[in-house]
């Protein structure tokens, strides 16, 4: 759990077998590997900026408190997903983030960290990731202005 603490995220697997790129739906530019997994590590104060990526992405809660998953589909609907191991407030353990979806993710009030892992497949790429733009999620979005303003890299 060390290096976690120093770098936010760890890599944790990568599947050594590919699939093809004329496997794939056209919206990869090349293959991928079959799946992908980290640990993330985020504590109070820290948060992961919007961004999207071409993939689902499964958040796994692990241990801390409340995280806030903020999703916002191409059509246009915002929600909140609470990651946590406390099912009766509404928290869930497991969240899929739907491919071209922009999410953004940060600890709860009060929580000091949350240690979740993510799952992508087909696996992740850096090819495959795009930091929001903040304009243009304010256009989308108007009446998430708050969240994006808060969110978004300026």
């Amino acid at each position: 759990m060390s290096l976690i603490l120093k770098v936010g995220f760890s890599k944790y697997y990568r599947a050594s077998e590919t699939i093809a790129a004329e496997a794939l739906p056209s919206r990869f530019a090349g293959e991928r590997n079959f799946s992908t997994a980290i640990y993330y590590l985020l504590r109070q104060g820290e948060r992961s900026l919007f961004h999207r990526i071409k993939s689902d992405e499964c958040w796994h809660f692990y241990s801390g408190d409340t995280l806030l998953l903020h999703v916002l589909e191409p059509a246009g609907k915002y929600y909140c997903i609470k990651l946590g191991s406390n099912i009766y407030v509404g928290e869930t353990f497991q969240f899929v983030v739907p491919s071209s979806s922009w999410f953004a993710a940060e600890p709860a009030n009060g929580t000091d960290f949350s240690l979740c892992g993510c799952t992508v497949a087909p696996g992740f790429d850096f090819a495959d990731f795009e930091l929001a733009d903040k304009q243009e999620l304010l256009d989308s979005f108007p009446e998430c202005d708050e969240i994006i303003s808060r969110l978004c890299k300026e």
